[in-house]
């Protein structure tokens, strides 16, 4: 068996109708996991699912739509996971905004309101309500996905970077507090990805192109190489590793890279 077979695991992803968390729901269902597709919009969340299920086999996603700055929303995405699959092995909270971009003293209260709750509080609130079973169980794999963002300061996208940093001791703390009764959390941070989310910054010609000179790979990255460290993370391969950011950029953070 691979260390990376998923097959037994219910995973729910937020954020997975598109980018990043669409291709981890893909490769996760490739490794044999069930999928819980998650967005705000349920027509993107069905089509997606629709995609996985007619590629891996009927029952393998399912699509719940859920806004996670509504607490009542992500417990109706937990209940009905629940209610399909009977059980959650896998979270990777990925969903996350910033409707901001320039410099700090610019952002308005709202802004910086939303980039937290939705960055922040909406992990901790569905970490909240998925774990326990997981520690009743004795075992899981929770992943936050963070961003290089986390660990440098930005002249533009500060407040969401200090979220990213935030998300980052969320995974320490509570892997610390989840290990004794093994559960494993962790995080990824990604650099810059061809995604919806980052097209501010990839439609950017002076942005792009210091981010791709600067890198060691001298590109940015795609959506499916962040969805392989999740697996990794999410599956046997992973079982020894906790409470940790695994940095995915290109080598972008080590090269001053954008």
């Amino acid at each position: 068996m691979s260390l990376f077979d998923m097959s037994g695991d219910v995973a729910i992803i937020t954020g997975s109708s598109r980018g990043i968390g669409r291709a981890i729901a893909f490769e996760m269902a490739a490794q044999g996991a069930k999928v819980v597709i998650s967005s705000r919009k349920l027509d993107a969340c069905e089509a997606t699912a629709a995609e996985i299920n007619a590629q891996y086999g009927e029952g393998t996603a399912i699509a719940v739509a859920a806004n996670i700055s509504s607490k009542d929303d992500l417990q109706n995405l937990v209940d009905e996971t629940r209610s399909a699959f009977g059980k959650i092995t896998v979270l990777v909270c990925n969903a996350a905004t910033n409707p901001y971009y320039g410099p700090s003293l610019g952002i308005s209260d709202d802004q910086f309101r939303k980039i937290m709750d939705n960055n922040i509080l909406s992990n901790h609130w569905l970490i909240g309500m998925a774990a326990p079973e997981m520690l009743e169980r004795g075992s899981g794999a929770i992943t936050i996905i963070s961003s290089i963002g986390g660990v440098k300061g930005s002249p533009i996208i500060g407040a969401y970077c200090i979220s990213k940093a935030a998300d980052m001791q969320m995974a320490r703390n509570l892997a610390v507090e989840f290990g004794p009764q093994g559960v494993r959390v962790n995080c990824v941070a990604p650099g810059l990805i061809r995604t919806d989310m980052a097209k501010a910054l990839t439609d950017n010609p002076e942005t792009l192109k210091r981010s791709t000179d600067m890198a060691c790979l001298k590109r940015i990255g795609e959506p499916p190489e962040i969805a392989g460290a999740v697996v990794f993370l999410s599956s046997k391969a992973g079982a020894f590793t906790t409470g940790q950011t695994i940095i995915c950029d290109g080598g972008a953070t080590i090269s001053g890279g954008a």
